[in-house]
């Protein structure tokens, strides 16, 4: 029987790639997941029905279903609450997210309109495809749906969290600090003037605060690198992705004060930040607070660089191509 939450239906898109297959066993042990469906290409290299098979054999209460290819695409999300888009190609050695767009945007552009199709219109979605500062936008462009869109940033924040607590030596399960601006390089500011417990950085020198931010903004990088061109960071994003989904979960179920960082729209523009997350998806954004000047100017730099990026999005989905 399943628990005492609120139960719903969860669709990875992707579900056969690097972070689809972590991510999807996550999700099957996630007590608010009722009906987990895992869906990818019909000649994806592992059959999203083998991984919805190996998956469900798993002792949870969620059931698992496998589909594959653009006739299973329907089933896959009809009746969804939550659809993950984790599909697209994975970063390598040398690339950009950048170099990811041309093939990747064209993916997420077309899975948006099936989810504007078949999906419930109450559907929460969040974007794990990269590069995240342009596909958001183009997701969101085609659903019109800018509090159910979100970025999903949560790969940064425990990033921050973890080479913070590494350098306090204290548990980084103990230590949360926002990360906002974007998902990209230098559009990723990790707020440590702000980090929880408060207080918890006021001994370290301002050259610290800058190291450990340039390791936050490398991160990713580091990864593809130690991967020699195997991959990207699959495990560490399947983590993030899965805790992002569940703080969804629980906003949807009607749990109060739930709030995770996110890359979504603000007025008119796109920009990370923390929001609350309730029965409406995004329901509030908050104000970045009291922050340093090391920290106003590392956000006027994410902001020239994120105007880039959303402007690219929005090309791509301009009248002219829709």
């Amino acid at each position: 029987m399943p628990s005492a939450h609120k139960v719903f239906k969860v669709s990875v898109l992707g579900a056969s790639g690097g972070i689809g297959q972590p991510l999807s066993l996550l999700l099957k042990l996630n007590p608010r997941i009722s009906n987990l469906a895992l869906y990818d290409i019909a000649k994806a290299a592992m059959p999203s029905k083998g991984v919805a098979s190996d998956v469900n054999d798993v002792n949870t209460f969620a059931q698992v279903s496998g589909f594959a290819g653009d006739e299973d695409l329907p089933k896959a999300l009809e009746g969804a609450d939550v659809v993950v888009m984790a599909a697209g190609v994975p970063r390598k050695p040398g690339m950009t997210r950048d170099d990811l767009f041309n093939i990747n945007a064209g993916i997420a552009k077309n899975l948006a309109e099936a989810i504007k199709r078949y999906a419930p219109p109450h559907a929460v979605v969040p974007i794990i495809t990269n590069p995240v500062n342009s596909v958001v936008p183009i997701v969101n462009s085609v659903l019109n749906a800018p509090t159910r869109v979100a970025g999903i940033t949560t790969l940064d924040v425990i990033r921050a969290s973890r080479i913070l607590g590494q350098k306090l030596n204290r548990d980084p399960r103990e230590i949360h600090v926002p990360v906002v601006g974007g998902h990209a390089g230098e559009t990723i500011v990790p707020l440590f003037s702000q980090a929880i417990p408060i207080g918890c950085t006021k001994n370290l020198s301002q050259q610290e605060i800058e190291e450990m931010d340039k390791m936050v903004q490398d991160a990713g990088s580091v990864v593809v690198e130690a991967k020699k061109g195997a991959g990207s960071a699959t495990l560490s994003m399947a983590y993030a992705a899965s805790r992002f989904v569940d703080a969804v979960l629980r906003g949807l179920g009607g749990d109060k004060g739930v709030v995770e960082c996110c890359y979504a729209q603000m007025g008119d523009t796109y920009f990370a930040a923390p929001f609350t997350l309730g029965k409406a998806g995004l329901e509030t954004a908050h104000p970045l607070g009291n922050i340093n000047d090391y920290e106003k100017t590392r956000i006027e730099a994410a902001n020239k660089k994120l105007a880039g990026d959303i402007q690219v999005g929005h090309s791509f989905v301009s009248p002219s191509k829709l």
